[in-house]
């Protein structure tokens, strides 16, 4: 009789990892707490899925009442949508923190099922917002950063500085192709002539990101204006995205908006989000058009970032992998 496999059934973070895992979310609790900042609950499951090209739902069906032959819900990707809907009900500051999904996402840094922070402040400009942030960080991660040495710079100064490349709004992709062959950059397979965003995005992650967050939090702002997403965007010239994202050592743990309030502006770009995934062969889905109502109804300006909260357990521990700091990861799930 052949012996069976054994089962890799223990978790693979240690138990003292867990328990600062446990200290890191009373942190968080305590860091809003004292802010009066309201902690919400919000639905894993909707209707309606993310029209993000670069993000895949999974799905999965209910029968039952209403439903015999059977509706297809998506589980989110991020709880912004419904804690959208509890702004414009006159919610005022929120956070939740919540497990999200994200389809193909799986390596040293991503687990398919993972931790999210997300909160929102309303009438907070960026200036506001960031001070919040870099006193986030720098309470949760302690000893690790330091606040007196947190920077805040463009996503062009981030450029210039890292990757010398000036004026990086107005560079061709011929511009960023000859850049990364002198930098001496592999060759990446799929990466087309068209794809500018893709070319940027490349040497954001390969060059600029490494360099960021090594002594406080780094703040870049000013995103270029085609990755918006659901910021703002400020017509410039150049035309940039009111939107940053936070690094700390060298890793990427957040992402915020100054938040797009207006519904029209808003359906346009989910149209355009189907569109692009219909013209790639992804999957289409519908748009979450309770979220569209509430922000016909008035959703205050407000200023909104989501926080991975696994890569923030990484860093207070040193961690190299994310298994090492979710108790089962999708290996063990």
């Amino acid at each position: 009789m052949a012996e069976s496999t054994p089962i890799d059934w223990q978790p693979t973070a240690a138990i003292d990892t867990l328990r600062t895992r446990a200290r890191v979310l009373q942190s968080i609790r305590a860091f809003f707490s004292v802010r009066d900042v309201l902690e919400v609950e919000t639905p894993v499951l909707s209707r309606a899925a993310t029209t993000d090209v670069n993000l895949e739902s999974f799905a999965t069906v209910f029968r039952g009442p209403g439903a015999p032959d059977g509706r297809v819900y998506y589980a989110h990707t991020s709880p912004e949508f419904p804690m959208k809907r509890l702004l414009a009900a006159g919610s005022g500051p929120i956070y939740q923190i919540c497990k999200v999904f994200r389809q193909g996402e799986l390596g040293a840094s991503h687990n398919p099922e993972f931790t999210m922070l997300e909160w929102y402040r309303p009438h907070f400009d960026f200036s506001a917002f960031f001070d919040e942030v870099e006193d986030f960080f720098t309470t949760i991660l302690g000893e690790h950063i330091q606040l007196d040495l947190a920077e805040r710079l463009t996503y062009a100064e981030a450029f210039r500085r890292f990757a010398r490349i000036d004026n990086v709004h107005d560079a061709s992709v011929a511009d960023l192709r000859r850049r990364a062959r002198e930098l001496a950059l592999p060759e990446v397979r799929g990466l087309s002539d068209e794809d500018r965003d893709g070319w940027l995005d490349y040497i954001m992650s390969t060059v600029v990101q490494s360099q960021l967050g090594h002594a406080g939090p780094s703040i870049v702002f000013e995103y270029p204006a085609s990755q918006a997403a659901l910021a703002r965007i400020d017509p410039g010239p150049p035309a940039v995205a009111q939107r940053f994202e936070v690094f700390v050592k060298g890793v990427e743990v957040a992402n915020g908006f100054q938040e797009l309030t207006d519904a029209a502006e808003q359906r346009q770009r989910f149209e355009k989000d189907r569109a692009r995934r219909v013209a790639l062969k992804r999957r289409d889905v519908p748009m979450d058009e309770n979220l569209l109502a509430a922000l016909e109804s008035g959703l205050p300006e407000c200023a909104g970032i989501a926080v991975g909260i696994d890569r923030l357990v990484m860093l207070a521990t040193g961690a190299r992998s994310i298994d090492e700091v979710i108790a089962f990861p999708f290996s063990r799930a």
